[in-house]
C-alpha cells in the first residue's frame, strides 16, 4: 500500500496570495519566494521559503503563483435547455428582460433528475477546472413545489451551499394571480425546501418581485432558519440594496445601477461585523451589453465587494471567475488585487465563510497554482487558460503541478 504523506510542502512559489495582510503585502497578502505547507486538509503554514518547515513530500511550483481557489457565491447550474438564440437576438439588439427565465423552466421541469445532476455535475468540473473551489448554486428553474425541491436536492449534491430561489420570477401558472405565487413560496414551497437549503434568495427587480413581496419571502424564509440574500438592482435602481441592508442580507447582487443612497447604506453595511456584500457579477452586464457597476466607487465608499460569476443559461453563460477579473479590472474600475481578493475573500464573505477565500494557517487547504509568475496575470492575458492545479481540502483536484 502507497504512504499517503501526511504533509505537504508546495515550495519555489514566485507569489503567494494569501488574503491576510499580516503574511504578506497588500490587500492580498502577497508573499515573493514563498513556501505552503498542507496538513490534514488545511493550510499549516504560509510565508518565505527560506523559513519553510520540513514535511513528507514535496512539491515544486517551479516559479509560479499559488492564490487561494477562488469562491464563486452566485451560480444558477441546475438546469435543463438551451438558449443561445435569446443570447444572439440580444447581440442583434433586443433588451434583456427577466421574462427569459420562463424558457428555462420549461425546459428543466421536463428534465430528469437525473439530467440536472449530469449537467451541475459538468458544470461544477469545468469550474473547479478554472479554479473554482467554493461554489454557491441556486434553485428557482423549477418554480413548483416538487421542482424547485429536486433541484435543491440536485445542488446539494455537487455543494453545501444551496440557495432557495423559488422566487425567481412568478411561475407561469400564476401569471393572473402573483400574490397567490408568493404564498406559494412562502408557504408549501418553503416547507419542502427549507431543509435542503442554507440561504433564502428573492429577485427584487422589475418583472420579478416588489419590494412587499420580496420582504415577505426574506422573512418567511428567515424564519425557518435560513440566512437571506437578495438579487437587486440589476435593470435600474430599486429597493434591492435598501432591503438587503435592512435585514441583514449577506449578499445583494448585480448592483449594476445604484444611487448614492445605496452606495452609502452598503458603505455603512460593510462596517458591521457581518457585512451585507455588494456582490458584482460582471458577466452578467458582459453578456446583456449593460452599464457595468462602478467598483470603484463602493470600494472608495468602504463597501465589502465581491465578484461572482453568476453562471446561468440565459443572461451570462460563463463558469469563469477569471473571466469575471478581467472584465473587472478593465470595464469597473478595479485594480488587480482589489478583483482577485473579491473573486476569493470576497466571495467568502458573501458566504459567511472564513474557513475558504484565503491561505494563512487554519484555512482549507483550497488553492490554485497557476502557469503565471504572480496573479497581475488573470487580468494580464484575459481568456488564456492559465490554471496548472487545483487543490481542494488538500488534495489534488484538477490538473498536475
Amino acid at each position: 500500500m502507497t504512504d499517503v504523506p501526511v504533509s505537504i510542502l508546495i515550495d519555489d512559489i514566485a507569489t503567494l496570495v494569501t488574503n491576510d495582510p499580516d503574511l504578506g503585502e497588500g490587500v492580498v497578502g502577497a508573499v515573493e519566494d514563498a513556501a505552503l505547507v498542507i496538513e490534514g486538509g488545511t493550510v499549516a503554514w504560509a510565508g518565505p521559503r527560506d523559513r519553510a518547515p520540513a514535511a513528507d513530500a514535496r512539491v515544486d511550483a517551479a516559479g509560479r503563483c499559488v492564490i487561494p481557489g477562488f469562491v464563486d457565491s452566485h451560480s444558477h447550474i441546475v438546469f435543463a435547455g438551451d438558449r443561445s438564440r435569446e443570447f444572439a437576438a440580444r447581440m442583434s439588439g433586443t433588451p434583456y428582460s427577466a421574462g427569459g427565465i420562463r424558457t428555462t423552466v420549461a425546459a428543466t421541469r421536463a428534465a430528469s433528475d437525473a439530467e440536472l445532476l449530469a449537467r451541475a455535475r459538468g458544470f461544477t468540473a469545468e469550474a473547479r477546472a478554472q479554479g473554482t473551489t467554493t461554489l454557491e448554486v441556486k434553485s428557482g428553474y423549477g418554480l413548483t413545489v416538487a421542482d424547485e425541491e429536486r433541484s435543491l436536492e440536485v445542488a446539494g449534491r455537487v455543494t453545501d451551499e444551496v440557495t432557495f430561489l423559488g422566487a425567481h420570477v412568478v411561475a407561469p401558472e400564476y401569471a393572473d394571480d402573483p400574490q397567490g405565487y408568493v404564498d406559494l413560496v412562502t408557504g408549501p414551497m418553503l416547507d419542502a425546501c427549507a431543509p435542503h437549503a442554507r440561504w433564502i434568495d428573492v429577485f427584487c427587480e422589475r418583472g420579478a418581485f416588489d419590494e412587499e413581496a420580496s420582504r415577505r419571502v426574506l422573512a418567511a424564509g428567515m424564519e425557518r432558519g435560513l440566512l437571506p440574500r437578495v438579487h437587486g438592482n440589476q435593470l435600474g435602481e430599486g429597493p434591492g440594496v435598501r432591503l438587503a441592508v435592512e435585514v441583514g442580507a449577506a449578499s445583494v447582487d448585480h448592483c449594476t445601477y445604484l444611487s448614492a443612497e445605496d452606495v452609502d447604506a452598503l458603505a455603512q453595511a460593510g462596517k458591521r461585523p457581518e457585512p451585507t456584500v455588494a456582490t458584482l457579477l460582471p458577466g452578467v452586464d458582459f453578456s446583456t451589453r449593460q452599464s457595468y457597476p462602478n467598483a470603484r466607487a463602493l470600494i472608495d465608499a468602504g463597501a465589502a465587494v465581491a465578484l461572482a460569476s453568476d453562471c446561468n443559461p440565459g443572461s451570462c453563460f460563463t463558469s469563469s471567475l477569471a473571466f469575471c477579473i478581467a472584465v473587472a479590472v478593465r470595464d469597473m474600475g478595479m485594480t488587480p488585487d482589489e478583483a482577485v481578493w473579491a473573486a476569493t475573500a470576497g466571495g467568502a464573505l458573501a458566504l459567511r465563510r472564513t474557513d475558504v477565500g484565503r491561505l494563512s494557517p487554519g484555512a482549507r487547504a483550497d488553492l490554485v497554482l497557476l502557469d503565471a509568475p504572480n496573479h497581475l496575470y488573470l487580468a494580464y492575458r484575459p481568456g488564456v487558460p492559465q490554471v496548472a492545479a487545483v487543490w481542494k481540502d488538500g488534495v489534488l483536484a484538477h490538473g498536475r503541478p
